[in-house]
């Protein structure tokens, strides 16, 4: 899968598999503020590239959010991306299955399994929603 291969030569330019440090290097603005219910979403403003995260969600949640987000900069950088919401994971909209998978495969990125008895453990240990099973 060509996603596969993006996340490839970004973690072998960037040295690092850490959505924010990606962000930054690439010149992607984060934003931290109050968003309700909704986790985060991206824009561009006056062709500036923008992560809007939840500042009151937890960390592992902030850095899912991040790396979905940053799938959408990456993948769809000219695309407005919706809310996301807490419960739209399951989302069959294209883009955003593109980026559930692109921050899936970004988080666990050279990770070795072999000491997960299930998915839900890798996922858990990640800080992955359980929703991105289907990934794995």
């Amino acid at each position: 899968m060509y996603i596969n291969d993006i996340i490839s030569e970004l973690v072998t330019k960037y040295k690092t598999n850490d959505p924010f440090q990606i962000a930054k290097e690439i010149g992607i603005v984060i934003l931290y503020q109050d968003l309700g219910n909704t986790y985060g979403y991206y824009r561009t403003y006056k062709r500036m590239p923008i992560i809007h995260i939840n500042n009151s969600i937890d960390e592992k949640e902030q850095r899912f959010t991040c790396c979905h987000e940053l799938g959408h900069a990456i993948l769809h950088p000219y695309i407005n991306t919706t809310f996301l919401k807490k419960n739209t994971f399951f989302s069959v909209d294209k883009i955003e299955v593109e980026a559930n998978y692109f921050a899936t495969h970004l988080l666990l990125y050279n990770q070795e399994f072999e000491n997960y008895e299930t998915k839900i453990d890798i996922l858990r240990e990640n800080g992955i929603p359980y929703e991105m099973e289907r990934f794995l």
